[in-house]
């Protein structure tokens, strides 16, 4: 055998080690085929107060809840998932007092950056970032949410609003 290469001739480079199979094969040794990830499924944001998140995500941004339901003891965390309307990704409103405070973990997009920036002044919210266009080409913002996250804002296009 070649240093560095399987008896197939695959060089091991090209061999995902777990698994022992070629990257370039379309199919597992069982039959099944390889897939790729397609989606998102949801995000985690933490938040200290899971009620007060609900209400400012829903309430502030628009989100709609998805569900609602106890993580084991009635009256401790809950499994909260929201969504945007229309998304398919969804946002999980995780208790973590400790890990709450700090740089979101995504960034929304919006239609319209600037008038979302103001509703959320409307209520109560503080815009960190005013809308402005970036240097990548779209427009950005930050705004704080109710439980000290950072959250990036972006909107797509080419300049225009």
């Amino acid at each position: 055998l070649p240093m560095g290469s399987t008896p197939l001739g695959v060089p091991l480079s090209q061999v995902n080690m777990g698994t022992g199979h070629s990257y370039d094969e379309p199919f597992y040794r069982d039959g099944r085929s390889r897939t790729m990830i397609t989606n998102v499924d949801f995000v985690s944001i933490d938040v200290a107060d899971q009620q007060r998140a609900k209400a400012f995500y829903t309430d502030v941004l628009g989100f709609e809840e998805v569900t609602d339901v106890p993580m084991g003891d009635p009256d401790g965390p809950r499994w909260i998932v929201l969504r945007p309307p229309g998304s398919d990704t969804t946002v999980v409103l995780f208790h973590n007092p400790d890990g709450a405070g700090g740089f979101g973990p995504c960034v929304f997009d919006t239609d319209d950056i600037v008038a979302t920036a103001k509703d959320i002044e409307a209520a109560g919210g503080e815009i960190l970032e005013q809308p402005a266009l970036a240097p990548w080409g779209s427009w950005w913002a930050r705004f704080r949410d109710s439980e000290g996250n950072e959250i990036g804002m972006g909107q797509r296009g080419s300049g225009e609003r």
